[in-house]
């Protein structure tokens, strides 16, 4: 039985037609039908090896939505014609401190699902069921498939660092990420902030949940939030004023990064130490910390604001999330 797939032969290399044969179904396995899969920025990360990781040929894709189509002997929690989800991990250790505490996702010997594995952008995917998820049935494919990245790299910063819902939240870049943690926030019931350099997306960013829209175009643009933000997320991957940032935060305020920044960050040690801020970085959420994900979007209606397109043309919609023209994610579709 041979997957068909879209690969990249080597780093910035188009994506061509591609066929492998799985390896043999294992007791927790499931085998998936996609029906759609997202593009997320990381695809484009190692479809050009910007990481230095990249093994080729490269499957890529990890934001998948499909139906389940065999299982193997010990899966008891997914049966034939189940919608399901997979997202960036297909695998752990399940031994270590982190998988014993239900962090699997801080596993030492975590497992991606488009590195060292093919990935989504295929039309059959044989994965783990323990790191697969149902999709609610408000969720639409389309919507759903980004948040199983994308989407639980903003909600768990929320649930692990406890944010309330009577706080004020920042979120810097109004993007892919940016878009889903405005929603999350939103559906706390926290007072949201957006910052964004392309002030034409503030009247979506309001529609979206957000409270209050700064340009980062502006001079000084936190200068208007020294001192009242409780907690601020950064989906972008760009160099800010962070100083500027931690300023706007509260004593004991933390600025939350999901956005992997290349450059090092040049922190004064005075703006955290005089009054108690932080700065921590944060992956994607554990296994029930996207289940939690999953209902709390059904529940409030969060969805990805997606433009799906046909399988056959990942290229083109690779190369728009590789230029930042995606408004705000990109979903392939069989």
């Amino acid at each position: 039985m041979a997957i068909k797939c879209y690969a990249a032969k080597k780093a910035k290399g188009r994506l061509e037609p591609f066929e492998y044969e799985p390896r043999p179904l294992a007791p927790f396995d499931i085998d998936i039908k996609i029906s759609h899969c997202g593009i997320c920025h990381s695809d484009v990360h190692l479809i050009d090896n910007d990481w230095q990781l990249t093994e080729y040929p490269l499957v890529p894709g990890h934001e998948i939505v499909g139906e389940v189509i065999d299982v193997g002997v010990g899966v008891k929690k997914f049966s034939n014609g189940q919608r399901v989800g997979v997202g960036w991990q297909c695998g752990a250790c399940w031994h270590c401190d982190m998988c014993i505490s239900g962090e699997h996702n801080l596993c030492p010997e975590i497992k991606a699902t488009c590195m060292g594995n093919h990935g989504g952008f295929a039309d059959m995917i044989r994965v783990d069921s323990r790191f697969a998820f149902p999709i609610p049935s408000k969720l639409e494919s389309e919507n759903a498939a980004p948040l199983l990245c994308g989407g639980i790299t903003v909600y768990n910063p929320l649930r692990t660092y406890s944010v309330r819902p009577y706080q004020k939240v920042g979120v810097i870049g109004v993007g892919g990420l940016g878009h889903l943690a405005i929603q999350f926030a939103h559906a706390y019931g926290c007072n949201v902030t957006a910052f964004s350099s392309s002030p034409d997306k503030e009247k979506e960013a309001r529609e979206l949940g957000a409270h209050e829209f700064i340009p980062t175009t502006e001079k000084d643009p936190f200068e208007k939030t020294v001192g009242k933000l409780d907690f601020i997320i950064s989906t972008v991957h760009v160099d800010m004023d962070w100083p500027a940032v931690l300023n706007a935060l509260n004593p004991k305020g933390m600025l939350c990064l999901v956005g992997a920044v290349a450059n090092p960050m040049m922190i004064p040690s005075f703006s955290l130490i005089l009054q108690q801020k932080s700065i921590v970085g944060n992956p994607i959420g554990g296994r029930m910390a996207i289940r939690e994900m999953l209902r709390l979007a059904s529940r409030h209606g969060i969805r990805a604001k997606t433009e799906v397109v046909p399988m056959k043309n990942v290229n083109e919609a690779v190369d728009k999330t590789r230029h930042g023209k995606a408004r705000y994610r990109m979903v392939l579709k069989n």
